[in-house]
């Protein structure tokens, strides 16, 4: 088993968080930790962050968590739209901005 990269999305509950989205932003740590660097969000504070955002590296199948921020509903969608397009170039390069699909 290789190395891979990921990105959770997680909200909080009364019973704890709860992940609701996952990212597999593929297996080059450079690529991956740029994706993450660019969204959007804070550090985490402990004190009402209800939306987080994990950076998981997972290493022979045991997962180590990198790096967390918290973010808003609004910030959310823009780091889920971050995320998707830098995928898509990362999958299709030589392709352009794209900007017509985003």
């Amino acid at each position: 088993m290789g190395t891979a990269f990921n990105i959770e999305i997680s909200f909080h509950t009364a019973a704890g968080p709860e992940t609701f989205g996952y990212f597999n932003i593929g297996n080059n740590p450079e690529t991956a930790d740029a994706i993450f660097s660019s969204l959007k969000g804070t550090a985490i504070s402990g004190k009402g962050d209800l939306l987080t955002i994990d950076f998981i590296e997972t290493r022979n199948g045991l997962p180590v968590n990198l790096k967390m921020i918290t973010c808003t509903l609004d910030q959310l969608g823009d780091n889920c739209r971050i995320i998707t397009k830098e995928i898509f170039k990362s999958l299709n390069p030589g392709t352009g901005n794209n900007a017509g699909l985003f």
